[in-house]
């Protein structure tokens, strides 16, 4: 790359226990709605669910569908000892750590630098609230909305794509940006996977392999790419008309097309993933279920009534977003179907959903909104740990190691830190 210097199927055989007991674990426990005492089935479940398990990773160990945060579509992290041992039947249920503040507006006198308040100043003084996570750095540069944020693992090398139709390098060491492409058209999706780098445009995929310089372009696409995933040696692209596949040849190192995925009836703006299963969600207001063996659609989701903008697998729940000012939690039923297990409803759309630990090694999902701000909330009451800021719409949202994250608005992005827990006497 030459750059200008400037849910997987619910459980319910537990090993390792007593044959003699009803084994299954209930289904109405499971989505916080058994009312039976007693209940002739389990409340409680392995922290590890064997039906969280995957395929061969290529070293001849098992891999989860899930990384090692139990959150599936980010890089699994070296280091990570997170546990999917979450109380599952509590949904939105312990809401007593919902942060408190005396306003949520930051004081645009203070971003001028000239609020007279001080202290006494009645709105933020900062980009964000909460307690447990700060703000270490904020880089501009882009001249449009930031639509991708990658962080590729083992690299020195942050990479930012913007509506602005450039893509700019960034050293992590120094936070300067080191170069810069101009692509020539709108850019919609970056992702990464190894050394490969792929950016979604009008009509077509950039790749660039950073460890070679390699440089491709994947034609195929009708109009603007909007979502990219990667599973195994296979690229899925949503698309203006449908899903289009390609295949990774180590021979001739290249992609080829492979298969192109129709069922949805306007644009597909958000891929994912995971437990065996490709989710796709689209501006048709629903999300298709297609196995990753057959690639054919074996479910459809109609519960959302706007474009289901971002998803996310985490342990064995599919969480979805949409422009309906909801995000829905999904959980496989005994036949294998995904229903609808919670619904969390905001003021706004939400436009994307991320996931990661804190330093405790607590899950917490940042969801952008359509209101210039990303919501941060315990995982799976919904508690809510904070609010972070910006002048314009954030849409974009990566996750680091060692605790950092990123926010892009539509100047450049922002660095945050979650911090150190406070030791106790």
């Amino acid at each position: 790359m030459d750059l200008d210097g400037g849910g997987n199927r619910r459980v319910y055989n537990r090993p390792g226990t007593d044959s003699s007991k009803n084994q299954k674990v209930c289904f109405h426990w499971r989505a916080g709605k058994c009312t039976r005492l007693p209940c002739p089935f389990l409340h409680s479940e392995s922290s590890h669910p064997s039906g969280s398990a995957a395929t061969d990773n290529g070293s001849g160990a098992p891999k989860r569908y899930s990384d090692d945060y139990g959150f599936s579509g980010q890089p699994p992290r070296r280091g990570s000892n997170f546990q999917n041992n979450h109380h599952h039947n509590s949904w939105g249920r312990m809401g007593a750590n919902k942060v408190v503040r005396k306003t949520e507006k930051v004081c645009n006198y203070w971003v001028r630098g000239n609020c007279s308040y001080g202290d006494k100043c009645k709105f933020l003084h900062s980009w964000s609230f909460g307690e447990g996570f700060s703000m270490l750095n904020h880089l501009d540069g882009h001249q449009k909305l930031v639509s991708g944020i990658v962080l590729p693992v083992g690299m020195d090398k942050l990479f930012t794509v913007s509506k602005d139709e450039t893509l700019r390098a960034w050293d992590t060491n120094s936070g300067q940006c080191t170069g810069v492409i101009n692509l020539g058209g709108e850019v919609g999706c970056m992702i990464s996977e190894g050394p490969w780098l792929f950016v979604g445009l009008p009509n077509a995929v950039k790749v660039w392999n950073t460890q070679t310089n390699q440089d491709l372009t994947l034609s195929g696409p009708a109009g603007q790419v909007h979502a990219m995933v990667v599973f195994n040696d296979l690229l899925f692209a949503g698309t203006q008309d449908g899903i289009l596949v390609w295949k990774f040849n180590a021979v001739t190192n290249a992609f080829e097309p492979v298969a192109s995925l129709k069922g949805h009836t306007r644009p597909v703006v958000s891929l994912i993933v995971g437990a065996n299963r490709l989710y796709s969600g689209s501006m048709d207001h629903s999300i298709k279920v297609w196995s990753l063996e057959t690639l054919q659609c074996i479910q459809t989701l109609t519960e959302h009534n706007d474009v289901v903008m971002s998803l996310l697998c985490w342990d064995q729940f599919l969480l979805s977003c949409s422009l309906d000012k909801t995000i829905k939690v999904w959980v496989a039923t005994e036949n294998g179907n995904l229903e609808v297990t919670y619904t969390h409803n905001e003021e706004n759309g939400v436009l994307n959903l991320r996931g990661m630990p804190d330093l405790e090694s607590k899950p917490v999902l940042l969801c952008a909104c359509n209101c210039n701000y990303v919501r941060l909330f315990d995982l799976p009451s919904f508690s809510e740990r904070g609010k972070i800021f910006a002048n314009q719409e954030i849409k974009a949202i990566e996750v680091g190691p060692g605790g950092l994250f990123f926010t892009g608005d539509g100047t450049g992005f922002k660095v945050w830190k979650w911090a150190e827990p406070v030791a106790t006497s």
